[in-house]
């Protein structure tokens, strides 16, 4: 077996893990350098599809903002059950995030003045999202970072590569992890003394999704079977306006901006229903919204509603929304009637690995960032593009802790870490011809956790799917396939699962994206815990 020796070792090619290795190798110190794990290439993963943009609280620039008011927005969409302290940091660095992200080359769109362009999304109470190339935000910003990452000869990148282990010694700090290469089957040893999880989401245990094929929850697995912390894991939250694509589980995005610009939801029959479920209608939080559209669907016995673009004009919306203009026409929609067909679709997990500001995890030497952690910024129910924001500061701010705290790569390891290296030299791999059954295994785990852990639960619901997941495991066992990416994925999609049913089972009240039939939660009083939502039909 191979073993390798490196400063940092960052998991996940996402924004978070590529802003981390971009700031971090300006650093002289890092004798062994910087290696960054991703399972496909390194422009694969979530971060390229974020349309929406990226929250900047920037005041001197735009007057009508505040680190106050975005305080309080991200406040009231998280239910209050956010942590304060970690919503305060994250609104006040985001200038400098900002500042950043254009100084490493990003070019944020401009108003007529070549001034930043601030727009308005749903329950931001001003125009505070900046953009670049209308809806290309994700992609630009994840494009700039790939270019500076591959022009620093400090840091290595393992594409195709799966991380499966955290090495952890008898006193529970992070040594290194064990790798898989997806393509060769092999294995080899990473150590380090700084193990980074940057492995975004977890759509993929879900049966529509704005997820790619990577979101499988494994950084999220792996640091738990290490014996890290998670929190909030019933907290899935759903976009409410995915692309309707007949027979497709990874639905394109119909950003949340587009309803920032004026657009209405209507059902197939034309009826706007938005207002009988919330006061703000279309700019109410996301879980509001996605509820109201499911239950418009259900009561209308169809597939989708329609978001109406007619407020917005065809013309100004292809200008304004290039990249869901693209997507539209790929699909088969017609810009010209002025109706786009969405329906909801797992999007963002607001739990995850816990973690304080400085990214450490329960365990020493192991940091989460992004998506797979969970930072308390969201609370029950993220705000429209805190995501990026997010992944901004934690990076740059673990890139400064780093610097200043890091260790040489450890040179003697304890008889445990020895024993889990040793469990890898004899994997057997003849019995390598059920992928096919990995895969229908992985559709009834999407099955069970849509039908029974998705936008709305209870406790009978979480009872089935629970032991549905006990089930699949256990005939995954039993057809024993070798190992591959895809029986690693499984593994670990199967093992978050079932963290989220517990954390669902376990909060018996609604909140937030947690929306539960037999809360316990009286009616009268279900609106102060729930954004003051009409009770879903």
């Amino acid at each position: 077996m191979k073993y390798s020796k490196y400063s940092i070792v960052i998991i996940g090619s996402g924004i978070s893990g590529l802003y981390l290795a971009n700031s971090v190798s300006k650093s002289a110190d890092l004798k062994d350098g910087i290696l960054i794990v991703t399972k496909n290439n390194l422009f694969s993963g979530s971060s390229a599809l974020a349309q929406g943009g990226m929250v900047s609280v920037i005041p001197e620039l735009n007057p009508i903002d505040s680190i106050e008011s975005h305080i309080k927005d991200t406040m009231q969409a998280g239910c209050g059950i956010n942590n304060l302290n970690t919503v305060k940091f994250v609104s006040e660095n985001s200038a400098e995030v900002a500042q950043e992200l254009i100084t490493c080359g990003v070019e944020f769109d401009r108003n007529e003045k070549n001034m930043l362009n601030f727009t308005l999304e749903a329950a931001h109470s001003c125009p505070r999202i900046l953009h670049s190339k209308g809806d290309s935000t994700g992609r630009v910003i994840e494009e700039v970072l790939c270019q500076n990452v591959k022009s620093k000869s400090n840091i290595d990148i393992l594409e195709n590569t799966t991380a499966i282990e955290i090495l952890t010694d008898k006193n529970n700090t992070a040594k290194g992890i064990i790798i898989f290469n997806n393509i060769n089957k092999t294995y080899e040893v990473i150590y380090t003394n700084a193990v980074v999880v940057a492995t975004g989401g977890i759509g993929q245990l879900y049966k529509t999704t704005t997820n790619p094929s990577e979101s499988t929850g494994d950084g999220i697995a792996i640091a738990a079977l290490a014996g890290a912390e998670v929190e909030n894991m019933e907290f899935v939250q759903f976009h409410p306006t995915a692309l309707y694509c007949k027979n497709k589980s990874q639905l394109p995005l119909v950003s949340e901006a587009v309803r920032g610009e004026g657009a209405k939801l209507r059902d197939i029959n034309g009826y706007y229903f938005a207002k009988n479920y919330h006061y703000n209608a279309e700019l109410a939080p996301r879980d509001v919204v996605a509820r109201a559209i499911n239950s418009q669907i259900k009561e209308t016995n169809s597939e989708y509603v329609n978001l109406d673009i007619s407020t917005i004009g065809e013309a100004k919306f292809k200008k304004r929304f290039p990249t869901i203009t693209e997507l539209c026409a790929k699909n088969n929609v017609d810009l010209s009637t002025n109706l786009i067909p969405v329906v909801p679709a797992e999007h963002y997990f607001m739990g995850g690995i816990k973690v304080n500001l400085n990214s450490e995890t329960s365990i020493k030497n192991l940091y989460a960032i992004g998506e797979c952690s969970s930072t308390g910024l969201h609370g029950a129910n993220r705000l429209a593009s805190n995501s990026l924001l997010e992944c901004g500061v934690f990076a740059m701010n673990l890139s400064e802790f780093l610097i200043k705290n890091i260790e040489e790569a450890p040179n003697q390891f304890d008889k445990k870490i020895i024993n889990t290296v040793e469990k890898y030299q004899n994997i057997c791999f003849e019995n390598d011809e059920q992928i096919d059954k990995i895969k229908e295994l992985f559709a009834q785990l999407k099955n069970t956790m849509t039908e029974n852990v998705g936008i709305i639960r209870n406790k009978k619901s979480l009872d089935r799917a629970i032991n549905d997941i006990f089930e699949i495991k256990m005939q995954l066992d039993e057809a024993n396939p070798a190992p591959s990416k895809e029986k690693y994925e499984l593994n670990n999609a199967l093992y978050v699962a079932s963290l989220i049913i517990k954390a669902a089972n376990k909060r018996q009240e609604s909140i937030g994206a947690h929306y539960r039939t037999d809360s316990i939660i009286p009616k009268e009083k279900e609106g102060i815990n729930n954004n003051d939502k009409i009770p879903v039909k």
